[in-house]
């Protein structure tokens, strides 16, 4: 499910980058940016139920609701929640102890809800004893070439372009028995090593964040996607679907929408998803739902 297809762009449809996928017993988040726990409550979903976290890089629009989903899985999940499995680029260690170590943002919140004594009693009525521990996590630091393995999925970790060297930035490919979808992240140009990365996926879900012919320099169009970009990119990796998201809010006015996806039909000829929050993206093309 996209559960925000947006951008840092302040908007009220469109909340920032965010992603959740259902397999067996698994419930796995893509990124958990500005407004996407709240779209993650509206999608039905639970904190206490996820069970892997994976993040792309760390700008603001992709990391801002994370220390939402950690706390509200620890302070309302009961002492019996697992640690949440966490990945993603360097620095994943420096970047969770800035949120929840000793020294970081929530640390007095924390410590405030161990010492005390009301939260100490909510914590024994859910069936804890001794010290109420703090949040629990298992971090784990992935670049590309990485591959986790999972109950009936296998997610390999990929390259991309965008604001290297300043931030690692990566991709993320999920193979399973029903199909396979790759995740950009945050990807721009016509980039071969991610073209090679995508080959053959039956979604691809892209960064579309602005027009083509529209960017302010040739830098800024190699290091964010753009709709004619991104139609190259799926013909190329030979995808069986484009599903557009890290939409800005320009690209949804009437009739921008539909020359948008007209020009990229002129070059890929598979079938292509704007995204909206909310939007539950099928394997194949037919099945598409969204929310009531």
């Amino acid at each position: 499910m996209l559960l925000g297809s947006g951008t840092p762009a302040p908007s009220l449809t469109r909340m920032s980058s965010g992603y959740a996928l259902e397999i067996g017993d698994d419930l796995i988040v893509f990124d958990h940016g500005g407004g996407v726990h709240q779209r993650f409550l509206e999608g039905g979903f639970r904190a206490k139920d996820v069970t892997h976290c994976f993040l792309t890089h760390y700008h603001y629009d992709h990391i801002m609701d994370l220390p939402r989903l950690v706390l509200t899985r620890w302070d309302h999940g009961g002492p019996d929640v697992p640690a949440l499995n966490i990945y993603g680029p360097d620095p994943l260690q420096t970047t969770l102890d800035r949120f929840f170590g000793p020294e970081g943002a929530f640390a007095l919140d924390i410590q405030a809800r161990i010492d005390s004594p009301a939260s100490q009693a909510v914590y024994k009525v859910r069936g804890g004893e001794g010290a109420r521990p703090g949040p629990k996590f298992t971090p784990t630091e992935v670049r590309v070439g990485d591959v986790i393995e999972g109950d009936n999925w296998t997610i390999k970790v990929g390259p991309t372009r965008h604001v290297q060297p300043a931030l690692n930035c990566i991709a993320y490919r999920i193979e399973t028995d029903q199909g396979t979808i790759v995740y950009s992240g945050d990807n721009g140009g016509v980039y071969e090593p991610f073209i090679k990365f995508a080959k053959g996926a039956d979604v691809l879900i892209h960064m579309n964040h602005f027009l083509s012919g529209t960017e302010l320099t040739p830098e800024y169009r190699v290091m964010s996607g753009s709709h004619l970009d991104n139609a190259a990119t799926a013909k190329q990796a030979g995808v069986g679907m484009l599903v557009l998201t890290h939409l800005q809010p320009d690209l949804d006015r009437l009739g921008v929408r539909e020359r948008m996806v007209s020009e990229i039909a002129d070059i890929y000829n598979g079938p292509v998803i704007v995204g909206q929050d909310l939007m539950e993206i099928p394997m194949r093309v037919g099945e598409q739902k969204t929310a009531d």
